[in-house]
């Protein structure tokens, strides 16, 4: 079920949990649980293997890049368009994850929206501090731009919907024009002033306080934590193109969402807010074991649809 509110730029969607997906999402946390548990591995292959969970979508090639600007994937659904992109920032708190590891989770969107979808390497800390992602993402977009796409929708998850929105906020983008932008549970707040971070009654199953407050300081080493390269919710742009975010009730970074949508809507941007109730972080991967994943995928999706500027 799903409730809508709207406010001045502001479309905010509630979407309630079936007991179906409950006790689905309750089995997707205890197995990603025991993954990590039980994983031989480093905590950045575990991480991967986590990820890779997600199937790729039927239909999509898969084309490893790698070359002196970028590194990454391309996945290509049948038919797409050729002056279209979507670039996907995959999430990890800065210090996990991995183009090779999201592929599946970026082909179940490129599959969808019709569009190719380059999902990027970009360097992790502690190896590569701050502002070292946030220039890959630059560099990738130009890249593309010289590629020939003409514009680009960017998704991206946790810390990647941070990336995302932050490059937003650059006075001069690379020449490729920004359609839309969506990400799921995004991080925007490495200063944390959100309040369901420090809420007790804040009960989220995958991220720990801990765990963020290290990654964020092996990413930012002496950088201020609201500076809106890394913390986007701190420097949000006057002109932004259409905005979607979704997070789950059961997140430390519900309120990162929140209150960017709100500051977003009130610069005149269009945002669509979709909060699920009683789901987790980046639950959008479960799309074998969630019917809630594959209808936010398909949100998503529509929403990029919707909101490119330039012709087929």
């Amino acid at each position: 079920m799903m409730s809508i509110g709207e406010r001045a730029n502001l479309i905010e969607m509630r979407h309630s949990l079936s007991d179906d997906d409950r006790d689905a999402a309750r089995a997707a946390i205890a197995r990603m649980q025991r993954h990590f548990e039980e994983f031989n591995g480093t905590m950045r292959e575990a991480y991967d293997a986590m990820t890779a969970h997600t199937p790729v979508a039927e239909g999509a090639s898969l084309e490893s890049i790698e070359n002196a600007d970028v590194k990454g994937w391309w996945i290509r659904p049948r038919s797409a368009p050729a002056h279209r992109a979507i670039l996907f920032l995959h999430g990890g708190a800065f210090v996990l994850g991995s183009a090779t590891g999201y592929r599946g989770f970026a082909s179940q969107i490129a599959a969808r929206a019709g569009v190719d979808t380059f999902v990027l390497d970009y360097p992790l800390a502690p190896e590569h501090p701050f502002p070292a992602a946030h220039d890959a993402v630059l560099a990738a977009l130009r890249w593309l731009a010289n590629s020939g796409i003409r514009e680009v929708a960017l998704i991206g998850d946790s810390a990647g919907g941070g990336l995302a929105l932050a490059v937003l906020g650059v006075a001069e983008r690379p020449a490729v024009n920004i359609a839309s932008v969506a990400a799921f549970s995004p991080w925007v707040d490495l200063a944390f002033t959100g309040p369901s971070f420090h809420s007790e009654t804040t009960h989220d199953p995958v991220l720990t306080r801990p765990v963020l407050a290290n990654a964020a300081a092996a990413y930012l080493g002496a950088a201020d934590p609201a500076d809106g390269r890394a913390s986007p919710l701190h420097a949000i742009a006057v002109h932004l193109p259409p905005i979607a975010l979704q997070v789950g009730t059961d997140e430390l970074l519900l309120d990162d969402a929140r209150r960017y949508a709100e500051a977003a809507a009130e610069q005149g941007t269009t945002v669509q807010l979709e909060v699920y109730e009683g789901l987790h972080h980046v639950f959008q991967r479960s799309t074998h074991e969630l019917a809630s994943a594959r209808y936010a995928l398909d949100q998503v999706a529509g929403f990029i649809s919707r909101n490119w500027t330039l012709e087929a």
